[in-house]
């Protein structure tokens, strides 16, 4: 069984997608500008006691300090990523696909800038990581968050059964109501037709 869901104007599509990852950058941006000028290297700076601590640390790998030594293809990845969403972005309809999208965006779009920006040079940029937790979980920063955070959203929603485009299968078409029915627009439309016809 598959469900369509009445979709939004691509405007606003592509509007609520660049808000969430210009938020996202934005906040990236401002952390790492903050903690670049006031924490020295490797000199943790205690958060919730040591179990959550603020460390300056330069990264030249993905996110979470992995595949250090590949900064340059790193960088071309998260290119790839960045002109991708944007490329299909018109085509999402799903909210929780834009809100996810727009999460990975903003977190690409903040430790590409790193890579391009930041030393030794253009890409090949170290990104700036400073959140530690416990002695277990890898350095990193509000980008890397973002584009978990979203990722797994997106996991979640295709398991569920919520597809990019609207539609729905699976759990969401068996469990969400019929979309015709809880929206006034759709019901305003079906009650223009048929006083048309009669």
């Amino acid at each position: 069984m598959k469900q369509t869901v009445p979709g939004r104007s691509v405007a606003r599509t592509v509007t609520l997608l660049a808000a969430i990852a210009v938020t996202v950058y934005l906040l990236d941006l401002l952390t790492k500008v903050l903690v670049v000028a006031f924490l020295t290297p490797y000199e943790p700076m205690e958060v919730i006691g040591d179990f959550v601590t603020f460390t300056l640390i330069r990264n030249s790998g993905a996110a979470f300090s992995m595949a250090t030594g590949y900064t340059w293809v790193l960088t071309f990845v998260a290119l790839a990523v960045v002109l991708g969403i944007i490329r299909y972005s018109s085509k999402l309809v799903s909210t929780g696909w834009v809100i996810g999208l727009g999460m990975v965006l903003g977190g690409a779009l903040g430790n590409l800038t790193d890579r391009m920006f930041r030393s030794p040079g253009p890409l090949r940029g170290h990104v700036v990581d400073f959140i530690k937790v416990g002695d277990w979980w890898p350095t990193f920063n509000v980008a890397d968050s973002a584009v978990v955070c979203g990722a797994i959203l997106l996991v979640v929603l295709t398991l569920l059964g919520y597809d990019y485009d609207g539609t729905r299968t699976g759990w969401a078409a068996r469990n969400d109501p019929d979309p015709a029915e809880t929206d006034p627009t759709e019901a305003d439309s079906t009650d223009e037709e048929t006083d048309n016809h009669a």
